[in-house]
């Protein structure tokens, strides 16, 4: 399994960035795909997690209603929409698969397969 991430950048306080991860793997629906991020400094953080169907969504308490996170099975590919971005935002983005039935959503440790990460900074 190979992920590829992409979307990150500098945007500014306030405004939005979508992330993506596109995954190759033969079947996306035995996976639960995952975005952590990790500040310098700082602990791996869980963000978001979805069923490759879509059918549940998982959420950092701290970012709901904020980050929105979403697939298209068509393309094998999630996508993490992100609003109202705060300098705290700023972190390297991560996207991870691992197989529906093993481990927890939130643990990264649960996760077999991670992406190369993307930089989102977001200025003051």
């Amino acid at each position: 399994v190979q992920l590829q991430a992409s979307g990150g950048g500098l945007v500014q306080a306030g405004g939005s960035l979508r992330l993506s991860c596109t995954a190759s793997v033969r079947t996306f629906s035995n996976y639960v795909m995952g975005w952590f991020r990790q500040a310098p400094g700082k602990e791996r953080e869980f963000v978001a997690a979805i069923s490759a169907s879509g059918d549940s969504t998982y959420y950092a308490d701290s970012l709901k209603g904020r980050f929105t996170i979403s697939t298209d099975n068509t393309m094998n590919t999630v996508y993490l929409q992100m609003n109202s971005l705060k300098p705290e935002d700023t972190a390297v983005y991560s996207c991870a698969a691992k197989l529906y039935y093993s481990g927890t959503y939130y643990k990264p440790e649960s996760y077999d397969y991670w992406g190369q990460g993307t930089q989102v900074t977001v200025s003051s």
